[in-house]
């Protein structure tokens, strides 16, 4: 008998991925859609498909257990900017924020993976149907790291790591051991892109997950578009936290970087 999995969506390639993943192994996906942040071509790679608005978190609720779900998963971002300027939180929503100590986004995401639960809805990680695109261990490139490339991934990756402990950001760009630009509500690619302005070329980019990150929820992820940022940002080396960052198009990922000489890594 197939199992109904929900698909809690958000923007960018993700949900298709895990979508036919799901299906796949077998199961049947029931997606919940953001107006204005999900690309409207879910609906090739899912069973079902609702759409709400940014903020309607009883909504999905209601339509998860309208379809008979009772295991559904986070996947794919929701622009911070997006969730300031056009969310439209319900009342069910309203009352999570109001239990909030702060709106840093892990607090904001297990209070909402929280709230699915307490409707008899198990909030699972989706890493078991990304095994073939989790980051590997080691150097994935032709180009291995200079000494000073090395010595700025150790660095970069302390600082990441601190960023990651406040709850702000997952990024840091960094150079001769200078923090250039350190991520907060922009996102990872403006973080590069200011990074490598002010660095001049050269710049070296650290991505982990964030030490107290709930696994099920907004891991860290890369794919061809980071390696055109980082292109445009004359960056010369990206290094990622390995098992815990996903690839998207891993080999497109590895096969660019080195026509561009680029050095990426998992550590």
């Amino acid at each position: 008998m197939k199992r109904k999995i929900g698909l809690i969506a958000g923007n960018g390639q993700l949900p298709r991925l895990v979508a036919g993943s799901i299906r796949a192994a077998g199961h049947r996906v029931v997606a919940i859609g953001h107006i204005g942040e999900t690309g409207k071509d879910l609906e090739n790679y899912v069973d079902t498909l609702k759409w709400v608005q940014v903020g309607e978190l009883g909504k999905i609720i209601h339509l998860l257990l309208e379809e008979g779900v009772k295991r559904a998963l986070f996947i794919g971002g929701v622009s911070k900017r997006h969730f300031f300027s056009k969310a439209r939180p319900d009342a069910r929503a309203l009352k999570v924020l109001s239990r909030l100590r702060d709106r840093k986004d892990d607090a904001i995401l297990r209070a909402m993976a929280e709230e699915v639960e307490s409707a008899g809805i198990r909030v699972v990680s989706p890493v078991p149907f990304l095994r073939e695109n989790m980051a590997p261990e080691g150097c994935w490139t032709e180009r291995k790291p200079t000494e000073r490339e090395a010595m700025d991934i150790s660095f970069g990756w302390r600082m990441a790591k601190s960023l990651g402990r406040l709850d702000v950001g997952q990024s840091v760009v960094v150079k001769d051991q200078i923090v250039l630009a350190m991520e907060a509500i922009e996102g990872t690619d403006e973080t590069i892109r200011r990074g490598g302005l002010l660095g001049r070329g050269d710049v070296v980019v650290v991505k982990v997950c964030k030490p107290k990150q709930d696994p099920r929820l907004d891991l860290p992820v890369i794919g061809p578009e980071t390696v055109e940022i980082l292109k445009e940002a004359r960056a010369s080396a990206l290094a990622v936290e390995a098992a815990k960052t996903i690839v998207i198009e891993k080999e497109k990922v590895i096969r660019e970087a080195d026509r561009s000489h680029l050095c990426l890594m998992g550590k």
